[in-house]
């Protein structure tokens, strides 16, 4: 999986506000190519080594039966200065790569499996995780 965006349009963004965790999810919170799906019930911030992270367990869970999509990236920089630095002096430099989660956000998908194996799988995946997460079924 790809870690970070190809280019961006500006060098340095601003810091994020709390602004994603009073609104709901308006994309991205109806299951579209999987039967069963991991969805988030609060709000918060995933970095890329804990998607990753989750990847991997869903891959080795899997093995080659079934499929899987990750239906967040990576996408807001986020910057740090070092500890012993005195005030001023610029912005810092980029610490790492985030992606924010909004309530609802379906975050992995599952298709091609047993419910009961996926969700087994999902609840392994989830503990990865610092948001809390549920287990949702397709209804279709």
């Amino acid at each position: 999986m790809k870690q970070y965006p190809k280019n961006l349009k500006y060098k340095k963004y601003q810091k994020i506000n709390n602004f994603y965790s009073k609104t709901l999810e308006k994309k991205n919170f109806i299951i579209n190519k999987g039967n069963i799906a991991l969805k988030s019930i609060n709000s918060g911030k995933i970095n890329f080594k804990q998607i990753e992270s989750c990847r991997r367990t869903i891959k080795r869970g899997l093995k080659k039966i079934g499929i899987f999509w990750i239906q967040i990236f990576t996408n807001i920089p986020i910057f740090k200065k070092s500890l012993a630095s005195r005030m001023g002096k610029g912005k810092g430099n980029l610490f790492q790569w985030v992606a924010v989660i909004k309530k609802g956000t379906i975050l992995f998908e599952i298709n091609n499996i047993n419910f009961f194996k996926a969700k087994f799988i999902l609840t392994k995946s989830k503990t990865k995780l610092p948001l809390k997460t549920i287990i949702v079924k397709n209804i279709f």
